[in-house]
């Protein structure tokens, strides 16, 4: 076997503790060298935890450790900057969501990766939980028929201690918006994996149970999908106590129900089966098949804010991508939609009409 990856993270907040725990579950194939922030101490912490060498800047853990992949893990709106940096220095790159805080700053990471040649994905961890997985295929195979619409809710609570942690929580610079950016993106791109591209969005946004923030913490929209379908987007972080991240995806031939990771309604009617017929549907009852996927879910479920093993799965499919074993499965491209989504609907909110996706990559703030 060749020798592990050397990999560098930039950003020593929150979440770059759950990418050294997977760096550190992968050690046979990845070996942690650097973290970068600029607050010293807080890279140190890590380093003390998981190993490397502790820098304030990525150019000098660059230059100094000469990793192979780069994780970014600062506030948003720093993604696009730190990303093209490694591209040039010719590294992979892996960048927690989202890619950034405009679909133009994505499109920079984009010609900066068709540049370098090099593997980019964005962590869009859910896409690997084991009920999204079924879903998808479900999807693909036809199961569900023609997908007519898909609602993605996000009800969870922040406290006001949340946002006084960090001066970039909840600003448009660095945060890229508020409940539906940071918190909602996860949902919002299971609905883009589901329902495709999307071409037009409609909502409005509020500021109501948090204070010192510039963005929203509730956020309701309308998105047409280039197929024709119709979706429905909530995000809110001031839903108190905080309740679940829930995805609904409906065709005519099947219907599946997502909450916190967990598959808890599935209905679909494969090829070669007649779709039964009634005047009025049955409103679900005793048509719930998801108990036979109950132990592949199972294992893939989890408590809101809480992690399970999707990242670890998501950076195995990175891993094959650059072998050349597999397609990549979360790409920049796709992370555009739905930033695309997010950000156009903000637009609509500030202008109070509906925005055309195509034209998103102008808006800036």
């Amino acid at each position: 076997m060749s020798r592990p990856h050397r990999i560098a993270i930039a950003g020593a907040g929150i979440i770059s503790k759950q990418h050294g725990i997977v760096i550190d579950q992968l050690r046979d194939e990845l070996e942690l060298v650097a973290v970068a922030d600029p607050e010293l101490a807080k890279a140190e912490a890590l380093v003390a935890e998981r190993g490397g060498r502790a820098f304030t800047t990525l150019t000098e853990a660059l230059a100094q450790t000469d990793p192979d992949i780069v994780v970014v893990c600062t506030p948003t709106g720093l993604h696009a900057d730190l990303a093209i940096e490694a591209l040039e220095a010719g590294k992979h790159v892996i960048i927690e969501k989202p890619a950034d805080v405009t679909v133009s700053r994505t499109d920079d990471i984009i010609a900066a990766q068709e540049r370098a040649g090099t593997v980019v994905t964005v962590i869009s961890q859910h896409r690997f939980d084991p009920s999204t997985e079924i879903v998808l295929a479900a999807a693909e195979r036809g199961d569900l028929g023609r997908i007519t619409s898909g609602i993605a809710s996000v009800d969870w609570w922040r406290g006001q201690s949340y946002y006084d942690s960090g001066d970039w929580r909840g600003t448009w610079a660095l945060d890229g918006g508020g409940a539906l950016m940071n918190q909602g993106v996860h949902t919002v791109d299971l609905l883009v994996a589901l329902l495709g591209r999307p071409v037009e969005v409609f909502g409005y946004t509020a500021l109501l149970a948090h204070e010192r923030i510039e963005t929203e913490d509730v956020a309701v929209g309308v998105v047409r999908f280039a197929s024709g379908a119709l979706g429905v987007i909530h995000g809110s972080t001031a839903v108190y106590p905080g309740l679940v991240a829930r995805l609904q995806v409906h065709g005519d031939r099947g219907s599946a129900v997502i909450e916190n990771d967990q598959l808890t309604y599935f209905h679909s009617t494969p090829a070669g089966m007649e779709r039964a017929e009634a005047f009025f549907g049955s409103q679900g009852k005793d048509t719930n098949q998801a108990a036979q996927f109950a132990d592949e879910t199972q294992a893939g479920s989890s408590v809101a804010g809480q992690m399970s093993d999707a990242h670890l799965h998501q950076y195995r499919n990175v891993l094959a991508a650059i072998r050349g074993e597999e397609p990549l499965r979360v790409t920049l491209a796709e992370n555009r939609q739905a930033i695309s989504i997010i950000t156009g609907l903000y637009e609509s909110a500030r202008t109070g009409q509906p925005v055309r996706l195509d034209a998103v990559a102008a808006v800036t703030r």
